[in-house]
Formats: C-alpha cells, structure tokens, sequence
C-alpha cells in the first residue's frame, strides 16, 4: 500500500525525504494512522462487518456523509479510505470554498479522470454549503467524477439537500469512550517514550477533559509531555495547570436539542437524578436559564397536566423567581421546579385529546353549531329558529342538561380520556358521571 503522506496533493504533506517532514511536528500528526486497522474506535462503522469494511471488501466504495462531533475521526478515515481504493485525494472547507473553488476542483478531477485516476473529494462541515453549492455535486457524483465524502457536525437531515443524501450513504461516527480515549493515551506515550507525569487520578481526569475528542486528548497529552516534574501529578495540580476543556455545545445545533431531549424525557420518565444531571450540563455549557424555564412550563403542560394541577403554577412561580433573583441563585427556583415535575404523576390526555379536536376540526370544516346554542339577539335570527330548543344548565337537575353541543350531522366525540393517576383519577370519575347522566338524558 502506498504511503498516505508520499501523495503529490497539498493535502497529503510533504514526501518522507522532504526536509519538511523531518521538521518537528504535532503529536497529533505524528500518530496519523498509515491504515484504517490503526484506526482507535468506529469499528461498528470501519470494522470488517462494519459498512466501510463490507463496501471494501467488495470493492464498491460510494459516496458518503461522516456524522459525528469533532475529534473523532472522520477527516483521518476519509484519507485512509482514498489511500486504500487508490483514489486521489483532495480535501476542501465549505468554510473557506465558494463556487469557484468548487468549479476548479471539479475541473481537475475531470482532468485526473481521463487519466485513468480517480478522486475521493473530501468536504470538511458541508452543511455549510447552500442548496445550489450543494446540488453542483449532483452530476459529478453521478457520472462518477468524484467520489464524495462529507464530514458534518450537525444532523444531515437537517442540514443537507434530500437529493445529496439520496446518493450517499450516511454513517455515524461516536465519541470515543475512555477505554479507546485510554489507547490513544498509551499509543502517544509509545511514541514519545515515557509514561504521562500523572497519577492515575489525574489520568483519568485528563480523559475526561477531552470530551470524547481524541485530537483534543492529544492536545492536552502534549502540554503534559512538556511539563518538568520529578513525582507524578495528581488531580488538582492537573486542573491547575489545565483549563477544563469546554463541552461540546452549540445553542442552535444538534447538541442544544439533544441535551433539551434528554432533560424532557427525564422527566416524563420519573427521574430527578437525571433531569438535574441534563439540567446542569445545559447551564455549564451556558444555556439560557429562561429558555430551560419555558421548556419546564411546556413539560407541565404537556407532560403533567391535570394529574396535579399545581405543578404549571409551580414552575411559573420558579421561572418568576429566577426573574427576581437572577442567575446562580434563581437558577435553583428552576431546580426545584424541574424536580417536583419528575415526581408529580403524570398524564398527556388533555395534550392527547387537544392534538384529536384539531384533528377533527380539520377534517369537519365549517359546520355550523347546532340552533339551540346560538345566541338570537335580532327577530329574524329568533324566526330561524337560533336559540330554540335551549336547556339552560343551571335551571336543570344538577347542573347539567345534557345536550348536544357538537355540530349537526356531526357524531359525539370523546377526545378526552383522564389517566388513573394524581387529580385525574377523579376527573375520570366526573367524566364517567356525565356520559351515564348524558345517555340518560337522551343528549349523545
């Protein structure tokens, strides 16, 4: 197998007998796998059962979006992938590219074509590209000019044209866990020839700063190597010498509705411990408390309802009080909000049956309301019968008359059916109640 760094592409570096390449360089450069079996992690993706591996051992590789967050490897697959199937590759920013760019680089894998050479194009966050940059790909894709490999942070069925994905396969790339960070680790130690100045606190402590990001572990693994010390370093030397790396967070990307996602499905799930683990990691990552604020309200509504009443005035009363206190103090009304929500008894019927009335006043249309519930403050209006008919409720047996207030030629519909649990153990009864005194009275 060729040599990845012995190209002739701007990309790939300098030759091994280039002056450059013995020039000192980053940790990270220096461990740059020669083959995807070097590769540490995505194995359910590079693995031999793994998509990538199934499409080389059949020798049908085709185009693809790598999804996944920083640090992960995609941009080093993308080069072992070109080495691999003897393409050439070239590597552009849709940060840093226009159509212009784009309309060179197309030209010249025209060009590599006729030559029997083809091109791997590899495009670093192409959700940056807009719809027409986009769609230029489509032809060359097609007619096999170039084999497109796409890298993103964010979701690409957000963020990517439907006709790009319809001729790429989308594989997601994974964080790398703590043993594969731990591999990286002691494969940059191999490398330099010593152990890490830390104890194994620290160790630890030191993977966790990277986030899952293997190029920030080395980053950071670096700045330890550069440290003169006679005894290992514990935990608390580490910080001080370290700036905790921040977590990955973007407020309008997928990490936001992710992070917001698992806040709301632990509540609805019953767990404090969680919804205040989700609830913190927003905060730190510098969330606005007043946006986590009104998603608690909606969970009240939607997820709560009138199984208890009181938990919407609940967590209007904490948003209120964080509006009086400010952050960090507020922030602890919000708390405690958060976790009555986790405990109160849950119900969706009114948010179950608000969903089927808008439903069926979709698909009813205009029906009028029966006559005997329209006001008629005019004779003519009275001679057509508005009004006539009318059972005034508080005049009747127990307050309740039981008529007919859907529209004619419309059947009763029962949209809303209370849980067994919290207040709406009762309202079910009162239901129930109405329906018997309702089929009584002969109203439905």
């Amino acid at each position: 197998m060729a040599d990845l760094f012995d190209r002739d592409t701007p990309e790939a570096g300098p030759g091994r007998d280039d002056p450059a390449r013995r020039a000192p360089r980053p940790l990270a450069d220096r461990l740059r796998p020669a083959r995807l079996s070097e590769v540490i992690g995505q194995q359910a993706v590079i693995g031999p059962d793994g998509p990538l591996g199934v499409m080389l051992a059949s020798g049908a590789l085709s185009s693809l979006i790598f999804w996944g967050p920083p640090g992960v490897g995609k941009t080093t697959i993308a080069r072992l992938l070109a080495d691999e199937t003897d393409l050439h590759f070239h590597q552009i920013s849709a940060i840093f590219s226009g159509v212009a760019d784009l309309k060179k680089v197309f030209e010249a894998a025209r060009q590599r074509r006729r030559t029997g050479q083809g091109t791997l194009l590899f495009v670093d966050e192409i959700h940056r590209f807009n719809k027409a940059q986009q769609d230029s790909f489509l032809p060359h894709m097609e007619d096999g000019t170039i084999l497109l490999v796409g890298a993103t942070t964010e979701n690409p069925s957000f963020e990517l044209n439907a006709a790009l994905l319809s001729r790429a396969q989308v594989l997601v790339l994974e964080r790398l866990g703590e043993d594969e960070l731990e591999r990286l680790a002691a494969r940059a130690e191999a490398e330099a020839g010593r152990a890490l100045p830390l104890d194994p606190d620290a160790r630890r402590a030191l993977l966790g700063m990277a986030d899952g990001d293997g190029r920030a572990l080395l980053n950071l693994v670096e700045q330890a190597f550069a440290w003169r010390t006679d005894t290992p370093l514990d935990t608390e030397a580490l910080r001080t010498r370290l700036t905790r790396r921040a977590a990955q967070y973007d407020k309008s990307g997928d990490a936001h509705y992710n992070l917001i996602s698992a806040l709301h499905k632990s509540v609805r799930g019953s767990d404090p411990d969680a919804a205040l683990y989700w609830f913190a990691r927003m905060l730190d990552a510098g969330e606005d408390p007043r946006y986590l604020a009104r998603r608690i309200t909606r969970m009240a509504v939607e997820d709560i309802g009138l199984a208890d009443p009181q938990a919407q005035a609940i967590c209007l009363e904490g948003w209120a009080t964080y509006e009086r206190l400010g952050s960090p103090e507020g922030e602890l009304a919000l708390a405690q909000a958060l976790v009555y929500l986790a405990l109160a008894p849950k119900s969706n019927a009114v948010y179950t049956a608000y969903k089927a009335a808008r439903r069926a006043a979709r698909s009813t249309g205009s029906l009028v309301p029966p006559k005997h519930i329209l006001n008629a403050p005019t004779k003519l209006m009275k001679d057509q019968g508005y009004g006539a008919g009318y059972a005034y409720d508080h005049d009747a047996d127990e307050a309740f008359s039981g008529q007919d207030y859907f529209p004619e030629g419309m059947e009763r519909a029962d949209f809303y059916a209370p849980v067994e649990r919290g207040f709406e153990r009762d309202l079910g009864k009162r239901v129930a109640y109405f329906a018997k005194l309702r089929k009584e009275r002969g109203g439905g």
